[in-house]
């Protein structure tokens, strides 16, 4: 995922954590806030320590990135989103997690139609 697409800074995620909406259910947690001045989606990813060792934690990024990338067509454009990992996670597969992903974000009508 380019640099461009991404939530790096501390104080942008401790701003959607405030302002923004969540939603969630029992493997991902997402934040999300809209933000009319830019042009395309940024997402943050959020794995902790809980989960597992390193190896755990990067393998769930990997395939956080790979469902956005697929996704990424389809996303609403003017959003900042975050998805925090939880315990259920340590044990998806990519599928799995694109589904899960999948789920939450067109519930929350962040999708194209």
């Amino acid at each position: 995922m380019k640099k461009a697409f991404r939530v790096k800074d501390n104080k942008e995620f401790q701003l959607i954590f405030k302002k923004g909406k969540s939603f969630a259910n029992r493997q991902l947690v997402i934040y999300y806030m809209k933000k009319p001045d830019q042009a395309h989606f940024r997402i943050g990813l959020s794995v902790g320590k809980k989960i597992g060792n390193a190896v755990v934690r990067n393998r769930i990024k990997r395939y956080l990135r790979e469902a956005f990338h697929e996704l990424e067509d389809k996303i609403q454009s003017p959003y900042d989103i975050i998805v925090i990992a939880r315990q259920p996670t340590k044990d998806m597969d990519l599928i799995s997690i694109k589904k899960s992903l999948n789920h939450l974000l067109s519930k929350e009508r962040l999708l194209k139609k």
